[in-house]
C-alpha cells in the first residue's frame, strides 16, 4: 500500500523544536522563516528553495533530508525561508508580475533582518537551490545583503546557461502562454483539471512526448524548465519505496511564466543582469551582478550534477569566472550521476551530496577558525 505523505508535512524532522516566523518585505508581501532548533550553535544555516518549490524540499519525511542531516552533524540551528517563489503562497499564480530583482532586493534583506533578530551576531551560512541560488547570489553580489559566512549554491548562480530547447521555450513560451492559451502560470497538476479544458489538454499533449514514466507531474516539470526525458532529475536517483516521484506536484507547484523572461535576458547576456533597468524601484541593484565579484569575500561552493538538463554547466562557468576574480576563494563540486533537483531530494543525497555541503560549512565555521 502506498504511503501518503501529507502536503506541507513537518514529520520529516524529529527531535527539534519547530517554529514559524513571519516577516513582511518592503513591497508588502508576507513571507515566512521556519526554524528547526535542536541546540544553540555559533553557526546558523539558512536554506533557500527554488521556483515552484518551498521549505518542504528540505524536510521531506521520505528521505534522510537536509535539515535532519545538518542537525545530526553538529549544526543545531537550521532555518528555511519561504520567499515569494514558494508554493506555500499565492504569489506564483497572481496577476502581479515579479522578477528575480524583486526577490534579490526585497525578500532576502527582510528575511535576514528577521533571522538576525533571533540569532544576533552569530555566523550565518546559506545553502540555496535553483532560482533561490541565482536570486540570493544576486542579492549578495549586488550588495543587498552582507555578512554571510559561506554560501553553497546548487545548479545555477550568476551565469545561467540552458540547453537549446529551453532557449526556444523561453523565447516563445511566455507570450504563447499569456496571450494564446490564456495561462499566466503552468501547474504540474494540469492533468487533474476538468476534461476538455485547455489545462487538461495541455498536460496530455506534454505527456505524449515523455514516455519515460507515467507521472504527468514529472512530464510537466520537465517541460516547464528542462530539456530531457526526464529533465528535472535522474529517475534512478529517486527510490520507488520513498514515493517522492508520486508527490512531485506537492513539492513543486505552479509557476508564473514571467520569470522565464528574466532568465531569458540573463541567458542572452551570459550573466545575471537586472530585468528592467528603467524600473526606479531597483535602482540600488547593479546592472551587472558580476561587476563586484572580487569585492565579495563570502566563499562560495558551486555545485552541479553532471546530468544537469536545466542549467547545464552554469556553475562550472561561474566558478571559473569567480576564481579569476578572486583566486582560491571559491570551490566547485561536480556531482556524478545527478541532475538538477536530485542533489537535494535523491535517495542517496545524504551519502553523495550532503557531506560536500557539510564540509563547506565546517571549513568556514567558528570551530574551524578557532581550532
Amino acid at each position: 500500500m502506498t504511503r501518503r505523505i501529507r502536503r506541507f508535512s513537518l514529520e520529516g524532522v524529529s527531535d527539534a523544536e519547530v517554529s514559524v516566523h513571519p516577516f513582511v518585505t518592503e513591497d508588502d508581501l508576507r513571507l515566512t522563516l521556519s526554524r528547526f532548533h535542536r541546540a544553540d550553535s555559533d553557526d546558523v544555516v539558512l536554506l533557500l528553495h527554488g521556483l515552484t518549490s518551498s521549505s518542504d524540499l528540505f524536510i521531506m519525511p521520505e528521505i534522510n533530508n537536509l535539515v535532519s542531516f545538518l542537525l545530526d552533524n553538529g549544526f543545531g540551528d537550521v532555518w528555511a525561508c519561504d520567499f515569494r517563489m514558494s508554493n506555500h503562497f499565492p504569489y506564483n499564480t497572481g496577476t502581479r508580475r515579479y522578477s528575480l530583482d524583486d526577490i534579490a532586493h526585497y525578500d532576502y534583506p527582510a528575511a535576514l533582518g528577521e533571522l538576525r533578530r533571533h540569532v544576533g551576531e552569530r555566523r550565518i551560512h546559506v545553502f540555496a537551490h535553483c532560482l533561490g541560488a541565482l536570486s540570493f547570489s544576486m542579492s549578495l553580489f549586488g550588495g543587498m545583503v552582507d555578512d554571510i559566512a559561506s554560501l553553497a549554491v546548487n545548479s545555477v548562480s550568476l551565469t545561467p546557461r540552458v540547453p537549446g530547447w529551453s532557449r526556444v521555450k523561453m523565447a516563445a513560451g511566455p507570450a504563447f502562454a499569456d496571450y494564446v492559451l490564456g495561462l499566466p502560470y503552468i501547474d504540474p497538476r494540469f492533468k487533474e483539471a476538468p476534461a476538455f479544458t485547455v489545462r487538461r489538454l495541455f498536460a496530455r499533449t506534454v505527456s505524449l512526448f515523455h514516455p519515460e514514466c507515467r507521472e504527468s507531474a514529472c512530464h510537466m516539470q520537465s517541460f516547464m524548465w528542462a530539456s530531457g526525458r526526464p529533465g528535472f532529475f535522474m529517475h534512478e536517483n529517486l527510490a520507488p519505496e520513498t514515493h517522492v516521484h508520486d508527490r512531485l506536484a506537492d513539492l513543486n507547484g505552479a509557476s508564473t511564466v514571467h520569470y522565464y523572461r528574466h532568465i531569458r535576458k540573463m541567458v542572452r547576456a551570459g550573466r545575471a543582469v537586472r530585468y528592467d533597468v528603467r524600473d526606479p524601484r531597483h535602482a540600488a541593484l547593479p546592472e551587472d551582478f558580476l561587476a563586484r565579484a572580487a569585492e565579495i569575500t563570502t566563499p562560495v561552493l558551486f555545485m552541479t550534477g553532471d546530468h544537469n538538463r536545466i542549467f547545464t554547466d552554469s556553475n562550472v562557468v561561474c566558478h571559473e569566472l569567480m576564481s579569476k576574480a578572486a583566486p582560491d576563494r571559491h570551490d566547485l563540486a561536480i556531482l556524478p550521476g545527478y541532475g538538477h533537483i536530485d542533489p537535494v531530494l535523491g535517495k542517496r543525497a545524504y551519502v553523495d551530496v550532503y557531506p560536500k555541503i557539510l564540509a563547506h560549512l565546517q571549513k568556514h565555521s567558528v570551530e574551524r577558525e578557532t581550532a
